[in-house]
């Protein structure tokens, strides 16, 4: 058998920029996860879940409210504590730290440092994918996302996705995980997929050491 495939990312991106489906798929690539001959128990993580309240489209680790701030931290913690114990699997993550930094100071002016959630993540070789979108292809993307969506009216004001997508960029330059920046803009998946892990591939990201 070979080197035991373990690669551990953390997609970001605004809406109408294809992260879910690329983490579907990467989780089903054979050179990412390996050659699956059949179905078996593989996580996806998303901070993008509203599980601080209990009704669909509310709070979470994202856009938590200012009194939820030590809820929030303690969410990364664990998070954060169950890929160190799990550190020989692969972790494919949809939206995390990045999106609930630019959220909460774009949204509740509150600067957070996750610093210390980043030094430990890049211990465990984790890589950061910004999945970014051309300025006039969010309308393209939005006609197909509304033959879908359950909740439309998220999507009235693109503006809001393009300044989003500035901020993030701004975020990601700061990171300390190493990070790569795709545009999805052709729609491509197979091919966002492919070029993230070429990526990983070459810079030693599928594995653990």
């Amino acid at each position: 058998m070979g080197a035991k495939l373990c690669p551990h990312i953390i997609l970001e991106g605004t809406r109408l920029t294809h992260k879910t489906d690329v983490a579907f798929a990467l989780n089903e690539h054979p050179r990412f996860v390996g050659v699956r001959k059949y179905a078996y128990h593989s996580p996806i993580v998303s901070a993008e879940w509203c599980g601080f309240t209990n009704r669909p489209w509310g709070r979470g680790l994202i856009n938590f409210a200012p009194d939820e701030l030590d809820k929030a931290i303690e969410t990364y913690q664990t998070w954060v504590r169950l890929f160190e114990l799990q550190q020989y699997y692969s972790w494919i993550v949809d939206r995390f730290h990045i999106s609930t930094q630019v959220f909460q100071a774009r949204e509740r002016r509150r600067e957070i440092d996750f610093r210390w959630l980043e030094e430990r993540l890049a211990a465990m070789n984790f890589r950061l994918v910004l999945l970014t979108r051309k300025d006039d292809s969010f309308a393209r993307a939005r006609v197909d996302r509304l033959k879908v969506s359950m909740n439309p009216s998220q999507y009235d004001d693109l503006s809001v996705f393009v300044d989003e997508q500035r901020a993030l960029r701004a975020a990601v330059s700061r990171s300390l995980l190493q990070t790569l920046i795709v545009d999805v803009s052709d729609e491509d998946v197979p091919a966002i997929c492919d070029r993230i892990v070429d990526w990983f591939e070459s810079t030693g990201g599928l594995y653990q050491v």
